[in-house]
């Protein structure tokens, strides 16, 4: 491994761990990514892997079966995953958020259902906060929980889900008080069926939504028709919640995003330099030359930047304090600079670049996604600044 990403500090186990998630990308998802991105082909035989390997309980206390790992950890594993292909990350992703909100703010009788079979990879999450027409103003969702009795009816209909067809569980933001704010939001646990179509009565998985790139992994709607859902299956119990728990959820998937972007601009580094070794112009590679080694330079002093900002920013996770600042600013600054890694790595690639041979026009369109998930550009900047007016 190069001196870039270097992560100093970690315990033995870490660095086996990060080793091990390494050592797979290497054998098992780089070999066969871009065929399976081109074919929008779910892997399953990775996420059969990824299983084995235990990373689907990578952040899952001990005494659920679990790893009992930290953010940073897990940030790191999803760092190399996002080296060999962004969205087998995403699959982990979804179900980590969802793992992490049942751990922080479930009911013992929630996390004793859920969390063993998570661990285990039995079970997989996703979570649904956005809808059509909403974006970034999460308090604009009109999905309606009603109470009757001892359950809830849900209609209204939700957008963006990654694992939306594959998930077994989806951790879903309701209003159960419309006239509340905020506070008027839950977090219901939806069991479902994997599949598509009608998955239980009164839920409807329409299909995948046609990306341009994040390929693979399924990203769906989600449309609620007079479901019915116990009482029970509030997030922690009681209903108001819901806000507060996605936001807490979202905070930890900033740091995810971050280590997304990490990776792949790693990634597109290492084409770069790899592409550049071998193409010779004027009778020598042309690395060599200074305006391609100039770029190659600016490359890998964004790729390290990145990833000890996202390092940080996990560390002050895992030490307990708030690090939505920290989050925002990593997501931030991965996000824009893994597009510009990606697109100086395509410039060095010249008309090879455009070519769907080449691995860089996979990363060329996975990049984008990269700079609106989990928060736009934009929504970071707002949060940055305000927490540092707060200051």
């Amino acid at each position: 491994m190069s001196r870039l990403q270097q992560t100093y500090g970690l315990s033995e186990e870490q660095r086996e761990i990060v080793a091990a998630v390494r050592a797979f990308v290497d054998k098992e998802i780089l070999p066969v990514a871009t065929e399976l991105e081109h074919a929008d082909e779910y892997p399953q035989a990775i996420v059969d892997g990824m299983r084995d390997l235990g990373l689907f309980g990578l952040m899952i206390g001990t005494e659920y079966g679990g790893l009992g790992e930290s953010l940073l950890t897990y940030a790191l594993a999803v760092e190399e995953l996002s080296r060999g292909w962004m969205s087998v990350s995403g699959i982990v992703n979804t179900h980590f958020i969802v793992a992490w909100m049942l751990t922080h703010h479930g009911t013992e009788e929630q996390r004793a259902r859920y969390l063993p079979r998570m661990a285990a990879g039995e079970i997989r999450g996703a979570f649904s906060m956005s809808e059509p027409g909403c974006g970034s103003d999460v308090a604009a969702i009109r999905t309606r929980a009603v109470p009757d009795g001892d359950d809830y009816v849900i209609d209204g209909q939700k957008m963006w889900l990654t694992n939306g067809g594959t998930a077994h569980l989806v951790a879903t933001l309701v209003k159960t008080d419309p006239d509340a704010g905020h506070r008027g939001m839950t977090t219901f646990l939806v069991d479902k069926t994997p599949g598509f179509g009608e998955v239980a009565p009164g839920l409807t998985v329409p299909g995948k939504i046609d990306k341009m790139g994040y390929k693979g992994v399924d990203t769906t709607e989600l449309v609620f028709d007079g479901y019915r859902i116990p009482a029970t299956q509030i997030l922690g119990g009681a209903p108001g919640r819901g806000f507060y728990q996605m936001m807490d959820g979202i905070e930890v998937g900033r740091v995810n995003v971050a280590a997304r972007g990490c990776g792949v601009a790693r990634r597109a580094y290492e084409l770069a330099v790899g592409y550049a070794r071998r193409r010779e112009t004027f009778g020598r590679p042309i690395a060599e030359h200074q305006a391609v080694l100039f770029r190659l330079a600016e490359m890998a002093t964004k790729v390290e930047a990145a990833h000890q900002m996202m390092v940080m920013a996990a560390r002050r996770k895992d030490g307990g304090d708030r690090n939505d600042l920290e989050a925002g600013m990593a997501k931030y600054l991965a996000s824009e600079y893994c597009k510009e890694v990606v697109e100086d790595s395509f410039r060095i690639h010249g008309g090879y670049g455009y070519s769907r041979e080449y691995e860089i026009e996979r990363l060329y369109r996975e990049a984008p996604m990269l700079l609106i998930g989990e928060g736009t550009a934009d929504i970071q900047k707002m949060i940055i600044g305000r927490r540092l007016l707060e200051e």
